[in-house]
């Protein structure tokens, strides 16, 4: 399937089979049509629910060490670990003791939107602006952005496309009036961004283009006004297909990873398929590489090539034509796939910096990752692996975290302990009966294990090196046998409690056609709209053992969908399905940005906020909805100045060049001409919400 400019897409797999306003165009696109071929899991785990009556309820042996009072300075997902207080249950900061919903951010939910309305919807007494949009010029030697006159050297110059995770960082010393923000940028649509008349190869230049990551500079004149891109700005910079990452860590250097063009195995060209991410507490940021396979022509015949999706058959985009390492049939370009599917580091303070590629935190479809400072001063990276029946993983670095010395805290991630998840559930096997129903004991829950990949700098999985299970980590944790997942993407820890939330999206295979069925971590077959896992650690963050429960088994209650908000009354929540991408904000609320809208019935895509203590603990409530074909990507929650960022992806995307079906953000009223710069095509874009009534 090519995506060649002013024509329909001639083979979309997922055409029919997917729910709600989710578009079989976007599967092709981002995904390579995943959900439509054989799952690339295909090892004999044992059964969850085989090894449920082995183990301990959660209530039975919950256990939470004291939270540290670690400080760390960055970012919006960022905050200060508070100590527990003890009359305020264990891990409990101050701010959540003190109730989850007292923050300065109130509003009244929204309705859900029709996915058909082209349109941002926000509550009464807020606005949006975008901040910046795809094609906006970044340097002072970019062009204006041209629709119908695009090149690759405008591009590279320019703000990318289908911009995912975002963070806006704080200028030190510039008093909260200037910021980097980053965005990466995780795939295009040829289809709505070109004319049909552009030439395929500026096509496929331009397209890789806008691939990539981006750090902008922002400026306002104080924190009660939104924010604005700075052209031509000192921090502003472009990652592209041609910048040099440094692999770190076991790796580098491996034979595993050299090709002809880095006979060194350490410099790598580009990345791809980025999608969530992650704010370190040292004030970089992180990039999962997520779908790389689908760039990617490989013999497709190795267990290695299967279990990663790659196949012999030519890509979406074509790349293959232009560049010879995309096809790693190419003598010398065999390994050049094992480059891809790393967590990526970079600087956004330091626009001459060489990004980072870190091996040892495995190499899988990495949705993000996020990272907090454990009570013994090591860092512990949390990451999910999203396709269906895959795993999630944990990182523990060998070094710790000193405050205020950035330079060593940049290295904490070269090195350390890898691990992947085995849960255990507290319910009779026959009280998990794939429909989702809540068990007898009134929650969904249990206990688990972090299974050890590699240790102390030894492989821990037999008859695998250390190289083998860093490059090839998803046969390695095959070996060990872990918990089958429902697509693991944003994986958060929360600096108020020290728990981590899982965002399980989807998995509608499960119990499907002799597939692994209902597990009590995923306790519903045919799982099209997801779940939130909370995990606590047992003792400290570092530890290899912990207790788990479901925060909610989303859908849509006034459908008829079997639902659980953690006890909340299901008739009283904003239906949410498919959660993506998570945030927390300075009170420690959960908010959740969507990926999928509720279970069928064509609403939109949105970011919700979700109670996680005292009696309203569960409660959802719908903050937004995106445009028509959009996905909600990347929130930041500022809740102290009121203030909400969201990334706006893939809008309009069932369109063509011709017959678009969106035209966000550039709104002008019918039968006017669009203003200079107001391209008629969506873009997508990094909006800001602010309080417009107070």
């Amino acid at each position: 399937m090519s995506v060649i400019p002013g024509r329909k897409f001639t083979l979309l797999p997922m055409l029919g089979h997917t729910k709600g306003k989710r578009s079989a165009v976007t599967c092709a696109l981002k995904c390579d049509n995943a959900c439509s071929g054989e799952v690339c899991n295909t090892s004999s785990d044992e059964y969850f629910r085989d090894i449920a009556s082995a183990t301990m309820s959660r209530r039975a042996v919950l256990g939470f060490g004291a939270a540290g009072a670690l400080a760390v300075a960055f970012g919006g997902a960022l905050a200060s670990a508070e100590s527990a207080a003890a009359d305020g249950g264990p891990g409990l900061a101050a701010a959540a003791r003190n109730g989850f919903g007292r923050s300065k951010l109130t509003f009244t939910a929204i309705a859900p939107v029709d996915a058909a309305v082209d349109a941002f919807t926000v509550p009464a007494g807020f606005g949006w602006r975008p901040v910046i949009r795809w094609g906006d010029p970044l340097f002072n030697d970019a062009p204006d952005f041209d629709l119908n006159h695009q090149s690759a050297a405008a591009q590279a110059r320019q703000f990318g496309y289908n911009n995912d995770y975002t963070d806006i960082l704080e200028i030190p010393g510039s008093k909260g009036r200037r910021a980097v923000l980053f965005a990466n940028h995780e795939y295009t649509n040829e289809t709505i961004m070109f004319p049909p008349s552009l030439p395929a190869a500026e096509v496929r230049a331009v397209a890789a283009a806008a691939h990539g990551l981006t750090v902008v500079e922002l400026e306002r004149r104080n924190k009660n006004q939104p924010w604005n891109y700075v052209k031509g700005a000192r921090l502003n910079r472009r990652y592209l297909n041609d910048t040099t990452y440094e692999l770190t860590g076991p790796v580098a250097g491996s034979a595993l990873v050299r090709t002809v063009a880095d006979p060194a195995g350490r410099s790598i060209r580009g990345t791809l398929g980025n999608c969530s991410g992650g704010t370190t507490p040292w004030g970089t940021i992180l990039s999962g590489e997520e779908n790389f396979n689908g760039y990617f022509v490989s013999p497709g015949t190795s267990a290695s090539d299967k279990r990663y999706g790659l196949t012999n058959q030519p890509t979406a985009r074509q790349w293959e034509i232009d560049d010879p390492r995309f096809n790693t049939n190419n003598p010398g370009y065999e390994n050049e796939a094992n480059r891809f599917g790393w967590i990526v580091e970079v600087d956004p303070f330091d626009p001459a910096s060489t990004p980072k590629k870190h091996s040892a935190l495995g190499r899988f479809k990495h949705e993000g990752a996020n990272v907090i400072v454990a009570e013994s001063g090591q860092v512990v990276a949390y990451s999910g692996d999203d396709e269906r029946f895959d795993y999630l993983y944990k990182f523990v670095s060998k070094n710790k975290y000193r405050e205020g010395d950035r330079t060593h805290n940049m290295t904490l991630l070269a090195e350390g302990n890898l691990y992947v998840a085995k849960f255990a559930g507290s319910s009779p096997a026959f009280q998990v009966d794939g429909t989702g129903t809540v068990p007898s004991d009134g929650g969904f829950d249990g206990t688990g294990q972090w299974l050890p990949l590699v240790v102390d700098g030894k492989s821990a999985v037999a008859g695998m090196s250390v190289e083998e299970v860093l490059v090839y980590t998803r046969l390695a944790a095959d070996k060990v046998g872990p918990t089958k997942m429902d697509r693991c993407e944003d994986v958060e820890a929360s600096l108020h409690t020290r728990k981590v939330y899982v965002a399980c999206t989807n998995n509608s295979d499960r119990g499907n056609f002799g597939k692994e069925g209902a597990t009590e971590v995923n306790p519903r077959n045919n799982n099209r709209d997801g779940h939130i896992v909370e995990i606590t650690e047992t003792g400290d963050q570092t530890s290899t053992a912990f207790t788990w429960n479901l925060l909610m088994v989303c859908g849509d209650p006034s459908q008829g969908d079997v639902t659980y908000f953690s006890g909340f009354p299901v008739d009283q929540v904003s239906p949410i399905s498919c959660p993506d991408n998570l945030a927390f904000d300075s009170v420690g609320n959960l908010w959740i940005s969507t990926d999928g809208a509720p279970s069928g019935i064509g609403k939109a895509d949105g970011l919700f906020k979700v109670t996680l203590g005292g009696a309203e603990r569960g409660r959802v409530e719908q903050f937004l909805a995106v445009p028509r074909d959009g996905e909600t990507c990347g929130p930041i929650i500022r809740d102290e100045e009121r203030s909400v960022f969201v990334s706006v992806q893939h809008p309009g995307e069932d369109g063509s060049f011709d017959a678009q079906l969106s035209f966000f953000p550039d709104y002008v009223a019918a039968g006017t001409t669009p203003a200079p710069g107001q391209a008629r095509a969506p873009r997508p874009s990094v909006v800001q919400v602010f309080r417009t009534d107070a």
